[in-house]
């Protein structure tokens, strides 16, 4: 018995003498592919490149829908002709669907765009946080055509669930806003 206690407290003591090894914490990768667009065929004052993954639906008043179905998120856009002077009241209903989302929100920046080549002009709000929308964004030539637009995703809103695919759509977002073109 003296043998077996002694051969056990053996076993204990090099046992023990391994050091911890602490794994990283792990972190979900999610890869998207590579945007590769072509020129959308809306028939209406506006066109701009879409990306593959995204499948256009016409809605009515020549808005558009830009479907992303493995990331269960849609582009919203709508188009408006510029009447009677209305252009401050586009500004400003555009600019408040983008603030709706300010109590929920962590911060809303903004980013002002300019293409003097397409005369496009405007501004793409960036929502960070648990809110129904996650970017906002209008184009104007000033004149004639206004066009605003959101992001939202088919699933409850946690911003650090889907910023993957937050990120790769806001990509999206801006080279629709690049490459918009009045006809």
């Amino acid at each position: 018995m003296k043998n077996y206690i002694l051969f056990l407290c053996c076993l204990l003591v090099v046992a023990c003498n391994d050091d911890v090894l602490v794994k990283p914490n792990a972190k979900l990768r999610l890869d998207y592919p590579r945007a590769v667009y072509k020129k959308s065929q809306t028939n209406c004052d506006y066109d701009f490149d879409v990306n593959n993954q995204a499948s256009l639906v016409k809605t009515r008043n020549c808005g558009v829908r830009l479907s992303y179905p493995d990331m269960k998120a849609a582009v919203y856009i709508t188009y408006q002709k510029v009447r009677n002077n209305n252009l401050d009241s586009l500004l400003y209903d555009a600019q408040k669907l983008a603030y709706n989302h300010d109590r929920i929100a962590i911060s809303i920046p903004e980013k002002l765009f300019e293409n003097k080549d397409h005369n496009t002009y405007g501004v793409f709000y960036s929502i960070n946080g648990n809110a129904a929308s996650q970017s906002h964004f209008y184009l104007t030539d000033s004149l004639q055509n206004f066009v605003t637009g959101s992001l939202y995703f088919d699933v409850k809103p946690n911003f650090d669930s889907i910023y993957p695919a937050v990120v790769y759509l806001r990509e999206d977002i801006m080279h629709l806003m690049e490459t918009l073109e009045w006809k």
